[in-house]
């Protein structure tokens, strides 16, 4: 009796805590859905389309590349993306008063870290984001403590948890209206300036951290992607994939463009031109836009002769879907819970895909997943992206190969291969 009651409140908090990680993972899904319009934006402002290698309409050029840049921005359009969608994803309830309060609060957060530079020290002065020294009459850009996206994420979290806990508080009469909704920004402002003076003292030596953890992981070449790759496809099962991409996507690494600004992750690098990323993005597109379509095939082959059609019809919409869009939850779900040692095996090809394609040279990168449409707008920006192709195909046979083999050796219960008794029990219901 005593044992029971003293392991349930651990069980308990256990749910609790992994339901919240779920609920943030799915809520990064949301500004991870705006990069499709930043990427497309940003793709056309480059040299080679509307610019001066391309159509030479460079001022309609600058105007996509701004407009794509603004959400890119790894200083304030991506953190403030992500603050927004994690306190819409994370409030209950949330409505528009919700986001108010989150945008007030990075805002102050923001406005209060690029108070202090870095490296503006005496004699030189902050001036419009320039360290200047009028006694030599030189200048530098000024550079800050940037938390970035993770910055925007903890900005999000906390203005969720403040709206849930004051938007219904009412205050005396002659303050009654600030009452709610309308006392929430107020809070999250002062949080937000509290949170930039914490992060200007403990963030350095996490932000060191972080980026030596990935920096050791991208010194590991083609063997640092295939971790990457696979630690990424094992996280999607319990939602929090998301949270291992986070850093690694869209704040690792400095790439400076032409115009002196610079961007940082490996999605805006490699949208911003930078030849050297893509090491955490290449190795997708084989599996996303070949290997899966070949697994949803063996799936719809090995189902039972008289539910095939009904199965080939299921498995050639998730299989487009993966192909075209790079959404592949669909397929992946299919089979991840009914057959696991299927989804370790996808897994661990998942990890050797990205080895293959950055260990060959290939540099390739999306604004939102590795699809044929990514894969058709950037070819311009990619190192090699015909080999894709060739290193698809044959993750395709070894997928198919595999998949329909171990189906039917160990008989596993894939889409079609349910017991009759199940199958009429989901038709009843």
């Amino acid at each position: 009796m005593s044992s029971a009651g003293a392991t349930a409140p651990q069980t308990v908090w256990w749910h609790t805590f992994y339901g919240g990680l779920q609920k943030m993972g799915r809520s990064l899904q949301l500004p991870v859905a705006v990069l499709p319009a930043a990427g497309i934006l940003n793709r056309l402002g480059q040299p080679d389309v509307f610019g001066a290698d391309g159509l030479g309409w460079t001022d309609v050029a600058k105007v996509f590349a701004s407009a794509g840049g603004a959400l890119l921005d790894s200083s304030l359009g991506l953190p403030l993306l992500f603050c927004i969608g994690v306190v819409i994803g994370m409030a209950k309830k949330a409505d528009g008063s919700t986001a108010l309060a989150a945008v007030v609060g990075f805002l102050v957060y923001y406005k209060v870290l690029h108070a202090f530079p870095e490296h503006c020290k005496p004699p030189t002065v902050l001036v419009s984001d320039q360290c200047v020294d009028y006694g030599s009459a030189k200048s530098a850009a000024a550079t800050y403590q940037n938390p970035g996206v993770l910055g925007g994420i903890l900005i999000g979290l906390m203005s969720a948890w403040l709206w849930v806990r004051f938007h219904r508080t009412k205050l005396v009469d002659w303050l009654g209206f600030f009452n709610g909704r309308r006392l929430v920004p107020m809070i999250t402002a002062l949080v937000g300036m509290a949170t930039a003076c914490v992060a200007l003292w403990v963030w350095p030596p996490i932000g060191r951290g972080l980026n030596d953890f990935s920096q050791n992981l991208a010194d590991l070449g083609a063997g640092g992607a295939g971790i990457f790759g696979l630690f990424n496809r094992a996280l999607l099962l319990i939602g929090m994939h998301q949270l291992l991409n986070t850093f690694v996507w869209f704040q690792f690494g400095g790439f400076t463009k032409p115009d002196g600004t610079i961007v940082h992750g490996d999605i805006p690098r490699f949208l911003a031109g930078d030849p050297t990323a893509g090491q955490f993005q290449s190795g997708f597109f084989p599996i996303m836009m070949f290997a899966l379509p070949a697994a949803a095939l063996a799936i719809a082959h090995s189902a039972k002769p008289h539910r095939r059609k009904e199965i080939y019809g299921l498995m050639l919409s998730v299989g487009l879907t993966s192909f075209v869009t790079g959404v592949t939850e669909p397929i992946e779900y299919s089979f991840a819970y009914i057959a696991p040692a299927l989804y370790g095996v996808h897994a661990l090809l998942t990890g050797a895909s990205m080895a293959v394609t950055w260990g060959l040279g290939v540099h390739d990168g999306f604004s939102f997943s590795a699809g044929l449409i990514d894969y058709v707008i950037n070819w311009g920006l990619a190192t090699e992206p015909w080999l894709i192709i060739i290193i698809g195909l044959c993750f395709a046979a070894v997928y198919y190969a595999l998949f329909r083999f171990i189906i039917l050796k160990f008989d596993l219960k894939t889409p079609g291969r349910e017991d009759e008794s199940e199958v009429e029990d989901v038709t009843k219901a």
